[in-house]
């Protein structure tokens, strides 16, 4: 099929080096281009994509909290936002 295709000054530059280079001709440089980047865009390379590697880190709780109590410690900041929740829902505490 021929069409006419309008490049960049750089890229042509780079395409023209490669088909100098590589002793093919203009043309085959830029369909095998074109292919190796329709491929790549469809299967990229194992190589190129990084895994996702999750670091633990060892995390502590403050000092002063006993995981043991932790519930209580709930049950004391509940019972400090009641009368604020009450006042906000529009009741008299």
């Amino acid at each position: 099929m021929r069409t006419t295709l309008t490049l960049d000054d750089d890229l042509a530059e780079s395409l023209s080096r490669t088909a100098r280079l590589t002793g093919r001709s203009f043309k085959a440089v830029v369909n095998d281009v074109i292919r190796r980047g329709l491929a790549q865009g469809e299967n990229p390379a194992a190589a190129e994509i990084k895994p996702f590697v999750v670091e633990p880190q060892a995390c502590g709780l403050m000092p002063g909290i006993d995981p043991l109590r932790l519930n209580q410690l709930v049950d004391q900041f509940e019972l400090e936002a009641f009368p604020l929740k009450q006042s906000r829902d529009g009741e008299i505490s």
